[in-house]
């Protein structure tokens, strides 16, 4: 009778709760004053950076990120305190983090492959993209699940996003014939993949770009590739090549894509950036789609950087489109500072409560040499105006010989905003978020 009374209760909270949607908090303007930037791991002369977050929207105080090569940070306090530990997988763990969290509270690791253990000496290394689920609030992972091998050519560069309507993973990446390769007959490609099954098996990976680029990583490489979701279960990929920011997308969960891809917007100068201080910078684009029940609902949006304004002026920039990426909006810059200064690096998330938009990414506004802050934008009008705050607490200088890495990320739900970023300070990385409610 006991288990029979815990039973019928468990069931109907269970109902309850998946019939609700949660009510969006009440907007105010992020005040600086009370935004707390949290160091997460003090690192050494290599990582961690490229750091990636996901919030548990069925517990917003849960929130897990990862940092190359393996690392592993779960916080049950909002972020404001943190467990570190390392990701373990008999495919390899070998950087390029991504972390998401479906809407059952489980969370997804992505990462490259080192199956053999011996990097850069095996030809297996970099032959799959891993995906690790845990399913204790990022206490513990599976081995994996993994895209399908396909060495000796090169996996790189993937993100992932997962369906609200029935947990459908999404898996973008690119893929080299031969990474680095200067050979015209070496290419890459936009590779895309999906499963339907929490992330027990992934289907065969199909190319969804239409034009290939080549192998060297620089402009005329396809890269960048981030899926985003519709409210209807549309997919959505834009990824940058040739001075353009491209746009594919499928209304049958990925089995068909348009035969020619479509323009978004130019890219001058192209995805890859020169950056005092840095070793290297891009400005490849994110792509979100307004899944809440604000006017914006099943609006796309693409962030990206670029040098259109001159070497010296990089700027972060947005375009929208509300016919599902047949038509874009003219680009609009993110920062609102009136100085011929670099900003880079950004990512985006949309809040999918709320409907409001947040970037984040490095500034250079107040500074004169390389100097380096950490901003935020934002807009509650579906990016027709942002406003900008600086969310670090202090300036850092990178070292141009020491790897600062590719991205950044930020998660948003219902109000709870945690960008994440790498910062440098006497020559040895950091990883940090910031509080912001």
């Amino acid at each position: 009778m006991i288990r029979t009374i815990r039973i019928t209760f468990s069931f109907s909270l269970f109902l309850f709760l998946a019939c609700t949607k949660p009510t969006a908090q009440v907007f105010q303007d992020i005040d600086s004053a009370n935004i707390a930037a949290v160091k997460i791991e003090q690192g050494g002369n290599f990582g961690p950076c490229e750091p990636s977050i996901g919030i548990n929207s069925l517990n917003t105080d849960n929130i897990v990120a990862g940092a190359i090569l393996d690392k592993v940070y779960v916080s049950n306090d909002g972020g404001k305190t943190w467990t570190i530990d390392k990701l373990t997988s008999s495919h390899g763990v070998y950087g390029d983090p991504v972390v998401r969290a479906d809407y059952k509270g489980n969370f997804y690791y992505a990462h490259l492959s080192n199956p053999k253990g011996k990097a850069y000496t095996s030809t297996e290394f970099l032959d799959r993209i891993v995906i690790q689920k845990s399913s204790d609030q990022g206490k513990t992972w599976t081995d994996g699940s993994f895209t399908l091998p396909r060495s000796p050519k090169d996996q790189d560069k993937q993100w992932l996003e997962i369906d609200p309507n029935d947990n459908t993973i999404y898996v973008t990446w690119t893929e080299f014939d031969l990474y680095a390769s200067k050979s015209e007959d070496d290419h890459s490609r936009i590779l895309f993949s999906k499963s339907v099954d929490d992330g027990l098996s992934w289907t065969h990976p199909q190319a969804i770009s239409q034009f290939e680029g080549n192998c060297i990583d620089d402009d005329q490489t396809t890269e960048g590739a981030v899926p985003s979701v519709g409210p209807n279960g549309e997919v959505y990929v834009a990824w940058s090549y040739d001075e353009k920011i491209y746009f594919d997308r499928s209304f049958d969960k990925g089995e068909t894509w348009l035969d020619e891809d479509i323009v978004v917007a130019d890219q001058p100068e192209g995805w890859t950036i020169t950056i005092p201080g840095l070793s290297r910078c891009n400005g490849m684009p994110i792509t979100q789609v307004d899944r809440s029940e604000s006017p914006y609902k099943g609006t796309i949006y693409v962030n990206w950087g670029d040098q259109r304004n001159g070497t010296d002026d990089t700027d972060i920039w947005f375009s929208s489109s509300t016919d599902h990426g047949t038509t874009w909006s003219e680009p609009i810059r993110v920062n609102d500072d009136d100085t011929q200064t670099h900003q880079f690096l950004s990512w985006m998330a949309v809040d999918q409560v709320t409907g409001h938009i947040y970037i984040v990414f490095y500034d250079r506004r107040h500074q004169t040499d390389s100097t380096t802050d950490v901003y935020l934008a934002y807009s509650t009008d579906g990016g027709k105006h942002f406003k900008n705050i600086k969310i670090n607490s202090e300036s850092f200088k990178p070292n141009p010989f020491l790897f600062f890495g590719d991205y950044n990320d930020i998660s948003a739900h219902n109000g709870r905003v945690r960008p994440i970023w790498t910062q440098m300070h006497n020559n040895k990385s950091s990883v940090w978020t910031a509080l912001i409610n």
